[in-house]
């Protein structure tokens, strides 16, 4: 027995969301990357610089999803007879390897710097301007983080969620900037400033890595957790003469859940009969587990996966 929504986006307002959040991200990040730049070039602030080269990369991701938002939005076709929706997560895990190169390149970057400074070359202190578009920053940043969380929450969108956890970690990463400029200002040592701009960095690359593993788990159809198959399996003993239900597999397609299940019934039971069980067992799934895509119940006589001991997919429910 299968089941399905006409479209994996849900509608055309997830689509509009996730362009109207796109499009928020791109003009902030716009303004703060240039701000950032501009006076990270005037104060010879590296660590201002690479802020803002961090924000530049924002407002690249943004422009991403702005158009990952038409391409999830296509109708299922003979090429994808899935969807589009997995472009969502394929972005994503691009978004982590974009930031990754830019941690790393302000490392490198920042780190000769700091190794000029140590071998004699004096670095500048950066001007009070540099800590005047930090503080610009936090709060600009601030506000992208919870709009683009907002927004991915409304619109269940796992792109949108992961570039609210980049934004929110860009509020940490300018009050870093933010503190390591007043303390080379204060101490009158310049090479404070590399030093921040490389710690700046590797946090970077700490955001990078946690966004490739969230979208490499839906990649690899992972990370369900063991409550959404409970739920599952609760759903099913919920229904009068359905049972044993094993070979379960869940798996996310940009924010929807696509669910295989066998299940038990009575062998002596019609063809309609065991349609109607199966039927009841798809609507008692779809009323625990939300933003449900498409549902697959095949169903077996009783004891018959017994039969069945090389199981090699899927989760009976003494598993979890």
């Amino acid at each position: 027995m299968r089941t399905a929504n006409k479209t994996i986006t849900g509608s055309a307002g997830r689509t509009g969301m996730i362009k109207t959040a796109s499009l928020i991200a791109v003009l902030g990040n716009s303004i703060l990357a240039a701000a950032k730049i501009g006076f990270g070039l005037q104060t010879r602030s590296l660590a201002v610089l690479g802020d803002g080269i961090d924000s530049s990369v924002d407002v690249f991701i943004a422009l991403m999803s702005f158009v990952v938002a038409g391409v999830i939005a296509r109708p299922a076709d003979p090429e994808h007879p899935w969807g589009h929706g997995r472009a969502e997560t394929v972005a994503t895990a691009l978004l982590s390897f974009t930031l990754f190169f830019a941690g790393a390149q302000l490392i490198l970057n920042s780190g000769k710097t700091l190794f000029s400074s140590i071998h004699g070359i004096k670095a500048e202190v950066p001007g009070p301007a540099a800590m005047g578009v930090s503080l610009f920053s936090v709060i600009g940043k601030s506000f992208l983080a919870w709009s683009q969380q907002w927004f991915g929450k409304k619109a269940n969108s796992s792109m949108l969620r992961a570039n609210g956890k980049n934004m929110a970690a860009d509020v940490v990463l300018s009050l870093g900037v933010l503190g390591g400029l007043g303390l080379s200002r204060l101490l009158g040592i310049g090479c404070i400033d590399s030093l921040t701009a490389i710690l700046v960095g590797f946090w970077i690359l700490t955001s990078a890595l946690a966004i490739f593993i969230e979208a490499n788990l839906e990649l690899m159809d992972g990370g369900s957790g063991k409550e959404s198959y409970q739920a599952v399996f609760e759903a099913v003993h919920s229904v009068q003469g359905a049972g044993n239900p094993h070979r379960t597999r869940m798996r996310r397609i940009a924010g929807h859940w696509d669910i295989d299940i066998d299940i038990e019934v009575d062998p002596k039971l019609t063809v309609r009969e065991a349609h109607r069980i199966a039927s009841q067992v798809e609507t008692a799934i779809k009323e625990r587990v939300e933003q449900v895509y498409d549902i697959v119940v095949h169903v077996e006589p009783i004891g018959d996966s017994k039969k069945d001991t090389l199981e090699g997919y899927g989760l009976r429910e003494q598993e979890i």
